[in-house]
């Protein structure tokens, strides 16, 4: 069990500590929901989780069962939060740009680690979930 603990700043801002590192990050309301903008907002860490969680499960199964490294490939995600209430993520998009071209996973299990890493299956069903994979020519 991994613990983090959290300090409310005030002005919808918040402080967050990684237990065994110590390392922090904050969030802050984005601008559309009362807030400044001025950091990750608490669902723009989400997006960035599951696309985060994405790469790293597609880089364990490439060490492991593939033999490479995956370092260099990099990722956007977009988050779409819902028009009506409650306030909610409805959709995150994710594109990976691989490091490595596709003849180097020929059976799709860089794909299939993707679609199942642990963020992927913590999601609610209702927030749709989009991959899009470009391989290096």
């Amino acid at each position: 069990m991994v613990k983090s603990t959290g300090l409310y700043q005030g002005d919808l801002n918040c402080q967050l500590t990684h237990g065994p590192s110590g390392k922090i990050i904050e969030t802050d309301a984005p601008v559309d929901n009362q807030g400044r903008g001025l950091a990750f907002s608490p669902t723009d860490l989400t997006a960035a989780s599951l696309a985060s969680c994405m790469v790293t499960t597609m880089a364990l199964v490439a060490r492991k069962q593939l033999g490479f490294d995956l370092a260099g490939t990099r990722w956007e995600v977009a988050k779409e939060m819902s028009a009506d209430a409650p306030r909610r993520i409805v959709r995150l998009t994710v594109l990976i740009r691989l490091s490595c071209p596709k003849a180097k996973d020929p059976a799709g299990l860089l794909e299939q680690a993707a679609r199942n890493c642990p963020v992927w299956h913590s999601l609610h069903p209702a927030v749709e979930k989009v991959l899009a994979l470009h391989w290096r020519d």
